[in-house]
């Protein structure tokens, strides 16, 4: 499928960035970004220019994030671990295996 994403960045310093040439891959991550900012304004009534949180509160919001991502991370490297462990290397034909 092929998304056509039409973005156009101004940046703090009123400078233009055009996002038409971009990889596939950088396009894919900003839109993303885009879905889950709006994500985030009509599930919290808000946004990242929010100014009711402190530094700490920042930095709180932040671990708990990443402590998700190592989670998930590993959900997955034990998920991985246990194909391998059903399909050995040698046992897959084309993947390597004869």
């Amino acid at each position: 499928m092929i998304v056509y994403i039409h973005i156009t960045i101004m940046s703090d310093d009123n400078n233009i960035i055009n996002c038409t040439e971009l990889d596939s891959v950088v396009k894919g991550v900003l839109l993303q970004f885009v879905d889950r900012a709006n994500f985030g304004q009509i599930k919290y009534g808000t946004n990242l220019d929010r100014t009711d949180l402190s530094t700490s509160d920042w930095i709180q919001h932040a671990q708990e994030e990443l402590m998700d991502g190592i989670l998930y991370l590993e959900k997955l490297k034990q998920t991985v671990k246990t194909s391998q462990n059903k399909f050995p290397q040698s046992n897959r034909r084309g993947y390597g295996g004869t």
